[in-house]
């Protein structure tokens, strides 16, 4: 039989055209985008694509947008056997994060991708994505089970874990990179899959969709001279339930005792903090050193090796669950979806 492939197209680069006038690009519709890929019908694949009613650039990204693609999966889930996500580049981490989050227990492919330069121009590397994309939602194992069974993003020459990933460039072809989990699969004359990485269902469940996460969570971004004055601001804003504090190194934060208490009085609020670093490798090591102790002694949760992306997303995820600060905090250290390592080798 032939595989059968949803396309969700939500807009981005890959779909864009020059406004005459600005010749600024804009996101145009799926037909301008199919138009020009032409060998997709030598996949032989059925497929079929749902659009959003106005493709956005990836900028105008929300939470409602991904609960129109989450709606789009698990409605049609039954019906197809692998998802292809169509998305601009600059949220494109974020959405597979949120997305790998909102559907639990996920058995078939749910590949984004996207394209540095539109579709329809001489050199783009937009239809190589596209169609590689289908590939990878379309094949499967020697047990006739879809190889890919995770939210992943296929850019360029990789297949990557969706919560793992981040944009590292908004240049070059090769725009994404997972720093702390192998690639998925090397895409060059083949396919070849890294099986050993790939998560894999042993007992399939149901999908059980989830929606309404809770976008009352920040990001704190420290920095040589952040005051007193500025930190006790953001970590107070009023509403905000949920605080992803980006650290230095392995989780460090200043020692002085006005940071600290900042710090302590905002989680006895009800608050809750996540400790990610600002590195791109590695993560968080509260006890190596004083400076992470500190934090890790105040409440503060490490988020281990998570990425930015993931962190806030994840912690918009729980908190939309209904769980309380306490639950939360306690849920934050699990891994849901692959998205962390939660024990790796100390340096």
């Amino acid at each position: 039989m032939k595989p059968k492939i949803l396309i969700v197209y939500t807009g981005g680069t890959i779909g864009m055209i020059e406004d005459p006038v600005s010749k600024a690009l804009r996101p145009f519709n799926f037909d301008h985008l199919i138009e020009n890929v032409p060998k997709v019908k030598m996949l032989d694949y059925e497929i079929d694509h749902i659009q959003f009613d106005q493709p956005i650039d990836s900028s105008d990204m929300n939470v409602k947008h991904w609960d129109h693609i989450c709606h789009a999966i698990a409605d049609n889930y039954d019906a197809y056997d692998g998802f292809v996500v169509l998305h601009g580049t600059d949220t494109m981490a974020y959405t597979a994060s949120a997305l790998s989050f909102m559907l639990e227990d996920l058995h078939k492919p749910v590949i984004i991708t996207g394209s540095q330069l539109p579709i329809g121009e001489v050199r783009t590397d937009g239809e190589e994505n596209l169609i590689t994309a289908l590939q990878i939602a379309a094949d499967r194992d020697i047990n006739g089970k879809p190889t890919v069974q995770e939210v992943a993003i296929l850019f360029e020459d990789y297949l990557w874990r969706g919560n793992r990933s981040t944009k590292r460039s908004a240049d070059n072809f090769n725009a994404f990179k997972s720093n702390n989990y192998p690639e998925l699969a090397k895409i060059g004359l083949g396919i070849h899959f890294n099986h050993d990485v790939l998560h894999k269902v042993s007992d399939e469940q149901p999908l059980k969709p989830h929606y309404n996460l809770d976008t009352n969570v920040m990001p704190v971004d420290l920095f040589p001279g952040l005051s007193p004055e500025v930190l006790r601001h953001q970590l107070f804003t009023p509403g905000v339930k949920g605080i992803v504090l980006r650290t230095y190194g392995a989780g460090n934060a200043p020692t002085a005792p006005w940071f600290i208490e900042a710090v302590r009085e905002c989680i006895e609020s009800g608050r809750v903090i996540l400790n990610v670093t600002q590195c791109v490798n590695g993560g968080v090591h509260p006890k190596r050193y004083v400076a992470g102790n500190l934090l890790a002694e105040t409440g503060v949760v490490s988020g281990e090796d998570l990425t930015f992306e993931a962190a806030i997303t994840k912690m918009m995820f729980l908190f939309g669950q209904g769980y309380d600060a306490k639950e939360v905090s306690q849920r934050l250290t699990r891994s849901i979806a692959g998205e962390m390592t939660l024990s790796r080798p100390k340096a």
